[in-house]
């Protein structure tokens, strides 16, 4: 539980897969057959998020309970898994297939999608803390597509440059000094070298 090591593996296939995929595998996705295929892909997930939302546990995405916990067989837990990793992976390569090729304003945002990713759990938290679901109009049609509205446009403006000039020290604190390099003056020369390497083939015994 300290470590929360189910939450990080679930994210390890995905960094294993950024490592290893090259240029030309990207290009795949950018054709424009991809392109069009994305549409309905999204709008079928989109769809099926809002049908399953009150027909699943939400816990199945937090990696933190085993299948049993969640009231389930222990068997449901391999495929359950199997399958939101390739979904995720589905929507994933349809996002690629959107994001502009060339300098945009959105360029910008996408910089710092790390700031809107670690920022959002505060206020994710906070709205438990100060019991904004217990709201009655949150769980109406229209208060779920307000929220998610609301949710955008928070993730967006939390990725804005400003949001990044502000919370830089903590997210991408200077490193330098745990990667500097050695001064030259801390390295022998090649002549210090060479001078003792003859002092020692001049004490070597003579047979």
């Amino acid at each position: 539980d300290d470590l929360d090591l189910q939450r990080v593996l679930q994210f390890l296939p995905f960094f294993v897969l950024g490592l290893c995929l090259k240029p030309e595998h990207f290009r795949l996705v950018r054709r424009r057959e991809a392109r069009i295929i994305a549409v309905p892909v999204f709008a079928a997930a989109l769809v099926f998020a809002y049908w399953a939302a009150p027909r699943m546990n939400a816990a199945w995405f937090y990696r933190r309970d085993s299948a049993q916990e969640l009231g389930v067989p222990g068997w449901v837990g391999l495929p359950m898994t199997l399958g939101m990793f390739a979904c995720s992976l589905i929507l994933v390569a349809c996002f690629f297939a959107w994001v502009p090729g060339r300098h945009m304003w959105v360029t910008a945002l996408g910089a710092g999608t790390l700031y809107g990713y670690l920022l959002h759990g505060f206020l994710a938290k906070g709205s438990r803390f100060w019991d904004w679901y217990e709201v009655d109009w949150v769980h109406t049609p229209l208060g779920a597509i307000g929220v998610t509205v609301f949710a955008a446009a928070l993730i967006t403006a939390l990725c804005t440059p400003p949001v990044q000039r502000m919370f830089r020290w903590a997210m991408e604190p200077k490193m330098d000094w745990a990667f500097r390099k050695p001064d030259r003056s801390d390295k022998p020369d090649k002549a210090d070298k060479a001078a003792k390497a003859d002092s020692r083939g001049s004490h070597k015994p003579v047979r």
